[in-house]
């Protein structure tokens, strides 16, 4: 019986072995055939072009490699630890601290970084979702400049800004550009790297040449803000920074109007002592139901590290959105060490976990698009630290219902910074959901006469063909709805009060 078994054993054995050879192979072969169709795409490139690609694809070459070795989940559930106490920080014991007279001399080494790269695409706009109104007529980008000016004026210091374009927003936005000439803050611009969708079967690139244009538009795509490192570092901008004084970057999505520069969070930064210098600080906040999806972090093999959804097994995810267990997440909010990122770049030591992101094009080919997130490279610098913030520094538009939020009387405006109003009793914010006739920012616009007070709201649910006449007013609970074929047009001067409506409510001009 012991001989049967050692001789199953064996041949289990060399099965496996025989399965890790043909896979390795198969492996070799994927790359291989890759490696050919990326040097045809390149010999189509012309001019200073060919070189920048030539840069990018090394990046691709090396995150498909990695794409290829990845087994099963990147994580192993049972060795998930909470972060230890000290490694996430309270906002307000950095606060505590105050500021020195000096804090313009922190201001100095600081550079402002925002991820430039999206489209307005999901809000039914074109072009560059930074130059979509916000407020009073002025865009993501208007806001930005104004905030970095005022800070300047103040303290009198240089604190440039930096934007990570796409090759979707690049133009458009140095188009734009012009009009801050005389703004007194100094822009920069740098691309993200330009990667080739992959075909999901054969694990080939769905472009035949370099074009960007014709049956080529739909063939490339800007991998993920995670790709910041790589490009800021071969653009050449990092070591220019460096050598004009810079050792910071602030790091922020650009449609986040929470993320303002931090003096205390700053001022934390730069008065550690040398040999603890902190390299990352990521931003968190308390999770909500309503961001149950976004990362958060956990100590792992020793490190501070970001748990994404997508790394998470199926047989967790349920625990994984809990708000007991994992009471904080990533507001993308960041702080990071140039030099560090100097060191990891030139070392080859920047290891972030990749995003398998499925895509359907041309008619209902299915692609996929290698991804990594900025965040994830927390577990690869020194004394990383996480900050808990208020709620306040997270205030992203991705909707049009965040949209209605930020352009309402609940917040002020100064100087390109929104901030909640004094006269909201607390510190909350409403929960709004606009239904599908408010999705596209031109048809949401035409519903609204003036946007409503909302100072007292607590909930506001929209759904159908409903539009607000002038100086409504919504308090606690409000739900309106106008089923299919009804309208509900609400009069000027309403208050509406915990109130349901629904059915048809017409006013029509005489």
């Amino acid at each position: 019986m012991s001989l049967y078994v050692e001789g199953l054993s064996k041949e289990l054995q060399s099965n496996t072995n025989k399965m890790a050879q043909f896979q390795e192979v198969m492996r070799q072969q994927l790359e291989s055939s890759m490696h050919t169709e990326l040097e045809k795409l390149l010999s189509t490139a012309k001019g200073a072009k060919a070189e920048v690609s030539k840069k990018d694809f090394e990046g691709f070459r090396n995150l498909f490699h990695r794409f290829l070795q990845v087994k099963g989940p990147s994580v192993e559930w049972a060795k998930i630890n909470r972060p230890p106490e000290d490694s996430i920080q309270p906002f307000d014991k950095i606060k505590a601290k105050g500021l020195p007279d000096n804090i313009a001399d922190s201001l100095n080494k600081l550079v402002v970084v925002k991820l430039n790269g999206g489209l307005g695409t999901s809000m039914g706009c074109k072009g560059p979702k930074s130059l979509i109104s916000v407020r009073n007529e002025n865009t993501f980008l208007d806001l930005t400049v104004q905030q970095i000016e005022h800070l300047n004026k103040t303290y009198n210091a240089d604190v440039p800004l930096v934007l990570m374009n796409s090759f979707n927003t690049d133009e458009d936005t140095k188009k734009i550009l012009q009009k801050y000439t005389h703004h007194g803050v100094k822009i920069h611009t740098f691309n993200q790297s330009r990667y080739p969708r992959i075909n999901k079967e054969s694990l080939l690139p769905v472009a035949k040449d370099m074009a960007m244009t014709g049956e080529n538009a739909d063939v490339w795509y800007p991998p993920g803000h995670g790709d910041i490192y790589a490009s800021f570092y071969n653009s050449g901008l990092l070591e220019q920074l460096i050598a004009e004084g810079k050792e910071y970057i602030f790091v922020s999505n650009i449609d986040n109007l929470g993320a303002t520069v931090d003096l205390y969070i700053l001022n934390h930064l730069v008065s550690q002592p040398n040999g603890k210098r902190c390299e990352f600080i990521m931003e968190v906040t308390d999770k909500t139901r309503a961001d149950v999806k976004g990362g958060t972090l956990i100590q792992y093999d020793g490190k501070l590290r970001l748990l994404e959804i997508a790394q998470v097994p199926k047989a967790h995810v349920d625990e994984f959105k809990s708000v007991t267990k994992f009471k904080i997440f990533n507001t993308n909010n960041l702080w990071i060490s140039l030099s560090a990122i100097k060191r990891l770049q030139e070392q080859n030591a920047m290891d972030m976990e990749i995003i398998v992101n499925p895509k359907t094009i041309n008619g209902g080919l299915n692609v996929i698009q290698l991804e990594t997130a900025v965040g994830a490279a927390i577990k690869c610098f020194d004394n990383a630290l996480g900050i808990n913030v208020p709620r306040s520094r997270f205030l992203p538009v991705k909707t049009t219902s965040d949209l209605l939020l930020v352009m309402s009387n609940l917040y002020s405006l100064e100087a390109g910074s929104l901030t909640m109003s004094e006269r909201r009793e607390f510190p909350t914010t409403p929960h709004v959901k606009l239904g599908s006739s408010f999705t596209k920012v031109q048809e949401y616009l035409t519903r609204f006469e003036s946007i409503p007070d909302m100072l007292e709201l607590d909930h506001l649910t929209v759904s159908g063909d409903v539009t607000f006449g002038k100086q409504v007013s919504l308090k606690g609970t409000v739900i309106i709805i106008a089923n299919h074929g009804d309208r509900i047009d609400i009069p000027a001067g309403s208050m509406l009060e915990n109130k349901i409506v629904s059915g048809n409510l017409r006013i029509l001009d005489h």
